[in-house]
């Protein structure tokens, strides 16, 4: 079965609704990201395939719980969860944050093949970028600990703002330990088609 046939099957499991259009954006990145990580090393998942649900789903399934428009994925890695959450969301808008070169010039190449205008790629350390206007949303996955983002990523969204954190198993030590000011709003069961495996979105904000 070849990846856009795959994807399209998972995307029905998913409930999710998307285009042929999206479906052909999402799997045109994941071979490019395919193509770039022989050689820049971007990801540990290798295989296509595994890509369509360890990294695609896993990002699309958290759009749903998403508040706002404007949004930055800080540590964004290959664009994850940023680059998939954007084809689902062309009205959206999203910075990808990320420290290291050869990472941002893959998104950069990401962003002009695939035409996306929803997404700016920065080079920066997090807590060096200043953003012009607050974000609606932080998002953040297998970044840091929920402190640390929170403590790296406090100065990119107000008080309306939300720190939307992926994670695996629910971080309850993690949410135990929450600095001064923050508090837990949502807690979402995340259910990834064919991803073995717990799936937990974390929303918090200030206040």
């Amino acid at each position: 079965m070849d990846l856009l046939k795959e994807l399209h099957v998972l995307i029905k499991k998913s409930g999710l609704t998307l285009s042929d259009e999206q479906v052909e954006k999402l799997v045109a990145y994941v071979q490019l990201l395919d193509k770039w990580n022989k050689a820049y090393n971007l990801t540990s998942v290798r295989n296509p395939r595994d890509m369509l649900v360890k990294h695609i789903l896993d990002s699309l399934m958290n759009g749903p719980h998403l508040k706002g428009e404007n949004f930055i994925d800080v540590g964004t890695g290959p664009g994850l969860p940023g680059i998939p959450l954007a084809i689902l969301y062309p009205e959206k808008n999203f910075v990808l944050l990320d420290s290291l070169g050869k990472r941002i010039t893959f998104l950069r190449q990401v962003v002009f093949q695939l035409k996306l205008e929803n997404v700016t790629p920065v080079l920066s350390r997090v807590e060096q970028y200043q953003p012009e206007v607050p974000f609606d949303g932080v998002l953040s996955r297998a970044f840091a600990s929920l402190e640390d983002m929170i403590n790296w990523c406090k100065h990119l969204i107000d008080n309306d703002g939300r720190f939307y954190a992926l994670k695996g198993l629910y971080p309850e030590d993690e949410l135990n330990a929450l600095p001064a000011g923050i508090e837990l709003t949502n807690s979402e069961v995340i259910n990834v088609p064919e991803l073995e495996g717990q799936r937990h979105l974390i929303e918090l904000k200030k206040v």
